[in-house]
């Protein structure tokens, strides 16, 4: 007989890809799938915080998502200092885990001092890498020490991967199409984002994370991509 636990682990499986196929319906938002992505690995897994990186057309690694400002701001700051689990993930195509960050982190100062400093113990870095593309990497941070579980480690990086490739199917999609135009978009995106969290925040005296969650909300509500209410904000044509 199956148990409970491994049923709802199933659905909670299964709501995750619901989830990101959801992202895909109507008019295309790469921002919005990234951040269900990042999302649903704090709902899936063993994890507190989730944030992403992706390359730019230059190969620069930018934030594009993550799920509390605590990730972001260590998300930076190893992208910042050029070193850390994410960007080795990234450059080498391989996990990349720190079970204790305290005593396996001295490789990157920077990143551990920044990681301990908010609460984050361990830490899981997965690519985002499809045949011989690799495009950013996942972030998984923890607030105790040890190693991911072999099932999420495995689960995290079929997210992962299904995230990717969607990133990546305008490469066969259009036979003339770049995979740079459409990171690019992502990348662009993310700025009005940023600037809308922070007009909303401001306006209704919330943290970033609700103000997020409300520029979300609104664009889901008008079917339309973020990018473009987060521009109706920042340009005073909307209130939320």
């Amino acid at each position: 007989m199956i148990s409970m636990t491994k049923l709802s682990r199933a659905s909670l499986v299964s709501g995750a890809f619901v989830q990101l196929a959801d992202a895909l319906v109507g008019e295309y938002d790469s921002a919005d799938l990234l951040r269900t992505l990042v999302d649903q690995c704090v709902v899936l897994l063993d994890a507190t915080a989730a944030g992403l990186l992706l390359a730019d057309q230059h190969g620069n690694l930018q934030v594009i998502a993550s799920t509390s400002e605590e990730s972001r701001r260590v998300e930076v700051l190893q992208n910042e200092a050029g070193a850390g689990p994410c960007v080795d993930a990234y450059r080498s195509g391989t996990v990349v885990t720190l079970s204790d960050i305290a005593a396996d982190g001295n490789d990157y100062p920077d990143f551990q001092a920044a990681a301990l400093a908010q609460g984050f113990q361990s830490v899981h870095a997965i690519p985002m890498r499809f045949r011989p593309s690799t495009i950013g990497a996942l972030n998984l941070f923890r607030s105790h020490k040890g190693a991911l579980s072999d099932e999420d480690a495995v689960i995290g990086q079929a997210l992962a991967d299904v995230a990717t490739i969607t990133l990546l199917h305008e490469r066969t999609a259009r036979k003339n199409a770049t995979v740079n135009a459409q990171l690019q978009h992502a990348l662009n995106s993310r700025v009005f984002i940023e600037q809308a969290k922070g007009v909303i925040a401001a306006r209704n005296n919330i943290n970033m994370d609700e103000a997020f969650k409300r520029l979300r909300a609104h664009a889901r509500s008008r079917q339309e991509p973020m990018h473009r209410s987060a521009a109706d904000v920042i340009n005073n044509l909307i209130l939320i």
